[in-house]
């Protein structure tokens, strides 16, 4: 912390860890960063809405970040990687074992395409379901922005909403259907 290439505005926050494990390009953690994040069981529409706008984010040069979960979090991912453009995976795990295990794949993609995965877990860490909401501070910590794409009342993703606005970061919501369960936090915020 406070060495370079640490992230400046990870630095800055009053919740930045001491140290962060990665592996990739480490220059990208001082780049203009937006995250993307929402719910793990996102409708179609709103996945296609993270995958696009995330596309958008990167043809503008802005580097992508997200959580490497399910749903959001791989929609906006794979959409940085389809058009070759970078991405930052914010893991709840040691660096050597992503999570989900089926977004093993992804990871090394992420890191091949010239991206990066990162953590703040050792890698003897045991990956515990608490850890998860704690890389959420990381997430938002390393971003100018935050973009939530879905979220469903009481999602863990309003954790990331949280310490984003502690943070002084800008939050961005994607209206959605009216009736839909996904789309009431975005909706609501707006």
């Amino acid at each position: 912390r406070g060495t370079n290439p640490y992230p400046v505005l990870l630095d800055k926050t009053n919740e930045a860890p001491p140290y962060l494990f990665m592996r990739g390009n480490v220059d990208l953690l001082n780049e203009k960063i937006v995250s993307v994040v929402g719910t793990r069981n996102p409708s179609n529409e709103g996945r296609e809405r993270a995958y696009r706008l995330s596309k958008l984010l990167g043809r503008y040069g802005i580097v992508v970040a997200s959580g490497l979960a399910r749903g959001i979090d791989t929609a906006a991912h794979t959409a940085a990687l389809e058009n070759n453009q970078l991405t930052i995976a914010v893991i709840g795990t040691p660096i050597i074992k992503a999570y989900p295990k089926e977004n093993e794949k992804l990871a090394e993609e992420i890191i091949a395409s010239g991206g990066a995965v990162v953590t703040e877990l050792p890698p003897n860490t045991e990956p515990l379901a608490f850890r998860f909401p704690a890389r959420n501070r990381i997430v938002s910590g390393l971003s100018q922005g935050l973009l939530l794409a879905e979220a469903r009342e009481k999602s863990g993703t309003l954790i990331t909403v949280g310490h984003a606005l502690d943070q002084g970061r800008e939050v961005f919501a994607v209206p959605g259907e009216v009736d839909s369960p996904s789309s009431l936090v975005p909706n609501r915020m707006i």
